[in-house]
């Protein structure tokens, strides 16, 4: 849904209404239909609910009628045991995100975060340990120093997670291209340490999403869940969420064959209602970190991911949030959830 359409169709009444009094869209989908138990969502893909206040990830995930919420590490024993309660009752299930230790320092904090995620009886623990690379360094060698202090605390954080047999999905966050994503899990080589698998972050990367796949589903604890819309601009290509059906990517393909390796596999939606991203991959700042072959980037795949966004122009328009109240911003959020937990129930096997 563009920006325009959003507004003609919200009309003067949403213009009168305060953030609180906004109804909570999935509401009555959630409680007529059957959960769809292998389907949850993320916290990012609730930024405008987030803000308009008492926001809880779990109850508004479980309205949704999804089974999963992804949430932070509590700490506190009896926060930890009313939320496994609370869980029990409402039969959902969480992904705990909890920062892998940066130094031998954070070890014991790390170690109260796993347990907590074994007393709630995670899918997974997950981690994103970067930003966007090409906004964050300026230098490979700031790219490369970053990357190997990721890699030592892997290594420090698997015996804890070994200890409480609880999983780590490692996100492809627009840190590390999938090739070299997939290697260091590999040489991790522990059933503990694993990917989770953000179906729209590589293409920022040059990344055909075919070949991301293929790279990252066998090593995939869970699935990171979007639709992409791409379209070129001057500087190189924009990169926008959209609902689920409405982008590129062959999304009941993707869906399928994750489930044919492992059919309790957890999509996790993420629909992220923002103006698109830049991927300025015709500047000097994006190949800054690029420039050797500890991680290089073929031509190849450039040119291989332009023909793929030539060929796939967006469906419906990019999303666009510039200009909106925050009472439109919600709307529209709330709009583009809907809908994909409506293709979900349609087209995907997530019950």
């Amino acid at each position: 849904m563009t920006r325009r359409e959003l507004i003609a169709g919200a009309g003067s009444a949403l213009a009168c209404m305060s953030l609180g009094s906004l109804p909570l869209f999935g509401a009555q989908a959630g409680t007529s239909k059957p959960k769809l138990r292998r389907m949850g969502g993320e916290g990012p893909g609730f930024a405008y609910r987030r803000r308009a206040g008492n926001f809880d990830i779990i109850e508004h995930c479980h309205a949704l009628g999804l089974g999963v919420a992804r949430i932070s590490a509590p700490r506190d024993p009896g926060e930890i045991r009313a939320l496994r309660e609370k869980l029990d009752r409402l039969e959902m299930r969480v992904i705990v995100s909890v920062s892998p230790p940066r130094s031998d320092a954070d070890v014991e904090a790390y170690e109260a975060g796993i347990r907590a995620a074994a007393e709630l009886g995670a899918v997974t623990t997950h981690a994103s340990f970067t930003g966007r690379r090409y906004e964050e360094f300026t230098r490979f060698e700031d790219f490369k120093e970053s990357f190997e202090a990721h890699k030592r605390s892997v290594e420090r954080a698997e015996p804890i997670l070994r200890k409480h047999r609880v999983r780590l999905a490692i996100e492809n966050h627009k840190g590390w291209r999938a090739a070299e994503h997939a290697e260091w899990v590999r040489q991790v080589g522990s059933e503990y340490v694993g990917v989770c698998y953000d179906f729209g972050n590589n293409i920022a990367l040059c990344e055909h999403p075919d070949e991301t796949f293929r790279l990252l589903a066998p090593l995939t604890f869970y699935v990171s869940f979007k639709d992409m819309a791409v379209e070129m601009y001057d500087e190189g290509f924009l990169l926008s969420e959209v609902a689920l059906g409405d982008g590129a990517l062959d999304i009941p393909r993707m869906v399928r064959e994750l489930q044919a390796r492992d059919p309790e596999i957890v999509f996790a939606l993420e629909m992220i209602t923002r103006e698109p991203l830049k991927i300025p991959i015709f500047t000097e700042q994006y190949w800054a970190t690029f420039d050797d072959s500890y991680s290089p980037l073929p031509g190849r795949d450039v040119a291989r991911l332009i023909d793929f966004i030539r060929k796939n122009p967006p469906k419906k328009g990019l999303t666009r949030t510039a200009g909106l109240s925050p009472e439109q911003g919600l709307a529209l959020e709330d709009d583009l959830i809907n809908r994909s937990i409506a293709f979900a129930r349609e087209h995907l096997d997530l019950s």
